[in-house]
């Protein structure tokens, strides 16, 4: 399925350890952005998984049991094919040191929860477009 978002990636690594919050994601990803996903409910899972579904965009969880999302980020990082993959992180952590230290990790921008599903595409386009001075909208 074509993403509805023209020059959007199409393949996105969505990271999230409730269960409630990724059946909504999915849903609001797949079935309203039209984007391809791998949903993984850890970060171990998502490292487990990154290099054979290669995504062209990581939506990642900050706070997780285990391996919360900074970490998870460093990790991914760290596997081949990994170290360009822009990031955005989902988080209701939005103070601006947060937010600040987000970034200073790679995060091209954060997506605050909860997150309305029917705009969550447009808000990850309005995030890239930011970031690389492109409209991909």
């Amino acid at each position: 399925m074509e993403s509805k978002q023209q020059n959007l990636p199409q393949k996105i690594l969505y990271v999230e350890d409730n269960p409630d919050i990724r059946a909504v994601a999915e849903i609001a990803l797949e079935d309203v952005g039209g984007f391809l996903t791998a949903i993984c409910e850890s970060g171990a899972e998502a490292v487990e998984r990154a290099p054979e579904f290669e995504p062209e965009l990581i939506l990642l969880d900050v706070m997780m049991p285990g391996m919360d999302g900074p970490t998870t980020l460093q990790a991914l990082r760290e596997l081949d094919g990994m170290e360009t993959v822009p990031v955005i992180f989902m988080t209701a952590r939005l103070q601006k040191s947060e937010i600040e230290e987000y970034q200073a990790l790679g995060a091209l921008g954060v997506i605050p929860k909860p997150f309305d599903p029917m705009n969550l595409s447009e808000q990850i386009a309005q995030i890239l477009a930011d970031a690389v001075g492109r409209d991909f909208r």
